[in-house]
């Protein structure tokens, strides 16, 4: 069989947090390819910071286990400047928008969880991103 094909898996809508004028979401894809570093630079790519530094040296990376699987994570806030997956959409810069990223090494493969929103409504679901992450079983 050849590789497999990229795809959302599931997408969770998160509500907008007080003060925030929309609300955020957690997509999950698998298939995507390309490695975890790849994948996890490509993200940081997509945010702008507003005083022109370095969104990579910004983002906060860790490596941990959880229920046995190597799981990396990403914390970044800035300007989200990338579009979603889905092709000609449009990209309109997103200032004051938080990334929580992370991708969990299954021996099926990789799952891709991306959590993108206006930063109050992100620290709002925090905690209920690592209970999704601690809910990945073997």
């Amino acid at each position: 069989t050849g590789p497999e094909k990229p795809m959302r898996a599931a997408t969770y809508l998160i509500p907008a947090a007080t003060g925030d004028s929309e609300g955020g979401e957690c997509a999950v894809f698998v298939g995507i390819g390309g490695g975890v570093d790849a994948n996890i630079k490509r993200w940081i790519g997509q945010f702008e910071q507003a005083d022109g530094s370095s969104s990579e040296a910004k983002a906060k990376q860790k490596k941990e286990t959880i229920n046995g699987f190597a799981v990396t994570t990403v914390d970044l806030t800035g300007v989200f400047a990338g579009g979603g997956m889905a092709m000609g959409q449009p990209s309109v810069k997103k200032p004051g928008y938080r990334l929580l990223g992370a991708i969990i090494e299954a021996p099926s493969g990789e799952v891709f969880f991306k959590m993108t929103g206006p930063a109050k409504t992100i620290a709002a679901a925090q905690d209920e991103f690592q209970t999704l992450l601690k809910s990945v079983k073997k």
